[in-house]
């Protein structure tokens, strides 16, 4: 599909009327019903019952609303674009593991988005994803939750989440903060499964720091979708404790290990140190400051 025809076919979708939409897009009406005409072969489906009165076919309402979104979106990217290319405003890039929306993180976008010299561009990523769009230069800063060693990236710890446990509704270790040694009794729900290293990996590697293994019982891609397989009874797992919320048929229960714990991590290149990163690790600093 070519913008040109989506730009056409929204004019006539708000005007039901090709002789209307064509003196608005300022051309003569036959060269306009070509052009739909065009669209619609490339779709490969009618848009438009041409029939009077004329009216959107139901993949023609699909495509305006859509369409309507799409054209807004490019707008937007144009505007931020000339307002960057004229230094009125600076291009933030911020990729975001999804837990970490759970802490502080909606705090320091909002405070962001107060800067009227930034533009950010809000990125959800998985960590392996944040390394490499932070090496190729699609972003600027990464917030996430796993350690990686590479020497391209330098990361620090904005704070320690503790663990807590998250157990069926009514499970025999309910309602009592536990220690590690009870949990690895029981059969764990995981997650993500891919892509790896994740945060799976630092559940698995805390009880290999004291000396056990856990039985996975099951895998689950989200931390949502993992909290409902507990649920349901296939086991416990571990959850960073800005996470837990109401949810029937699960409780959370404490960790009485202190290194139970899941990190906030700022992850940037190594060496940065543009204008635009320093300021916002300036206002990182200031809200991890105030929140503390």
């Amino acid at each position: 599909m070519e913008l040109r025809h989506l730009r056409y076919f929204t004019v006539l979708a708000e005007t039901l009327n090709f002789t209307r939409a064509a003196e608005l897009l300022h051309m003569a009406q036959p060269p306009l019903s070509r052009q739909i005409s065009q669209l619609e072969e490339q779709v490969g489906t009618l848009l438009v019952e041409r029939e009077r009165p004329l009216r959107l076919t139901e993949a023609g309402r699909y495509l305006y609303e859509h369409t309507c979104t799409l054209l807004g979106q490019l707008q937007t990217i144009s505007d931020n674009t000339r307002r960057i290319g004229e230094r009125k405003r600076q291009w933030l890039g911020i990729g975001f593991a999804p837990s970490t929306l759970y802490a502080d993180l909606p705090e320091l976008i909002r405070a962001l988005r107060s800067d009227e010299g930034l533009e950010l561009g809000l990125s959800e990523m998985t960590t392996v994803q944040q390394v490499e769009a932070l090496k190729s230069g699609r972003i600027d800063i990464a917030f996430g939750r796993i350690r990686i060693d590479d020497p391209a990236i330098y990361q620090q710890v904005l704070r320690e989440d503790p663990l807590v446990a998250v157990l069926p509704s009514g499970h025999a270790l309910a309602g009592k903060a536990l220690a590690l040694e009870q949990l690895a009794k029981e059969p764990f729900v995981l997650y993500p499964a891919n892509p790896r290293p994740s945060y799976a990996d630092h559940v698995l590697a805390l009880f290999a720091q004291h000396g056990m293994s856990i039985k996975v019982s099951q895998w689950a891609n989200e931390l949502q979708t993992a909290i409902g397989l507990v649920a349901a009874g296939l086991g416990v797992t571990l959850v960073p404790s800005s996470v837990q919320q109401h949810r029937t048929g699960v409780e959370y229960a404490a960790l009485l290990d202190p290194s139970a714990v899941s990190p906030i991590i700022l992850s940037r290149r190594t060496g940065d140190v543009s204008p635009i990163v320093q300021r916002c690790l300036a206002l990182v600093e200031r809200e991890s400051s105030a929140s503390s």
